[in-house]
């Protein structure tokens, strides 16, 4: 049986105490992928934020190691949370070495995991390429071996070898004991890694499952991203 890092229950999310999303159950274990998907406006950074400990729910409550998550997002990092957010959080002043240098696990570590960075080790983060960017911030997470790690649309702009890259490294996160929970604009992406899958709709889980039953529903998560609504759940 699998033992969950991330436990989310009746959990609804927003701003001002208004909710985005409501009545979300959602779990990960101990190495497993989860995709969050869902079309622009859908909260699924909301969600996520509100995980990580950047946002307070509206109701309900996020477990981690099966503790309730009150606190904010750096007490949460000191206890094995890593968070990737979409606006590719790296230091544009400070050389690839020196980004790395400020995340609690070796530089080295993130070499070994994407080796195209170390020739770049020298080069500041401002120069870099999307691609890169995104590379030297997973990179600098991953080094540090966090027990749950989430990820918010991580193939945003990005060419489709450079997002194999990047999923072929958390597909190997979750393999070495990372729990991942993935935020994800497009089904094909998340599906090539998640074993489940969570669409949001209308401010609801509209349907979840194992990706492979999910995969035989394309039409009907095709559907809700350009209605709003799933049939079914």
């Amino acid at each position: 049986m699998t033992t969950d890092v991330l436990r989310a229950t009746a959990l609804s999310v927003g701003y001002s105490g208004n909710a985005v999303v409501r009545d979300m159950d959602l779990r990960v274990g101990v190495g497993e992928v989860a995709a969050v998907l869902g079309r622009n406006g859908a909260g699924k950074t909301t969600t996520l934020r509100t995980i990580a400990g950047l946002l307070k729910p509206v109701a309900g409550q996020v477990e981690i190691a099966g503790r309730v998550a009150a606190e904010p997002l750096h007490t949460r990092a000191r206890r094995g949370l890593a968070f990737v957010t979409e606006e590719r959080a790296v230091i544009h002043g400070l050389t690839v070495h020196e980004n790395l240098r400020l995340g609690s696990g070796q530089p080295s570590a993130a070499y070994e995991l994407f080796p195209e960075l170390k020739a770049l080790r020298r080069r500041k983060a401002g120069v870099l390429s999307g691609g890169e960017q995104q590379m030297l911030a997973l990179g600098r997470s991953l080094a540090a071996q966090p027990a749950l790690l989430l990820v918010d649309e991580l193939s945003l702009g990005l060419s489709p070898l450079i997002v194999q890259r990047l999923m072929v490294a958390l597909r190997e996160a979750a393999a070495a004991g990372t729990a991942v929970l993935l935020v994800e604009q497009h089904p094909a992406v998340a599906f090539a890694i998640a074993s489940h899958g969570y669409v949001l709709s209308q401010g609801e889980v509209a349907l979840s499952g194992p990706v492979d039953e999910l995969r035989s529903r394309m039409g009907d998560i095709e559907a809700s991203y350009l209605s709003g609504r799933a049939s079914g759940t």
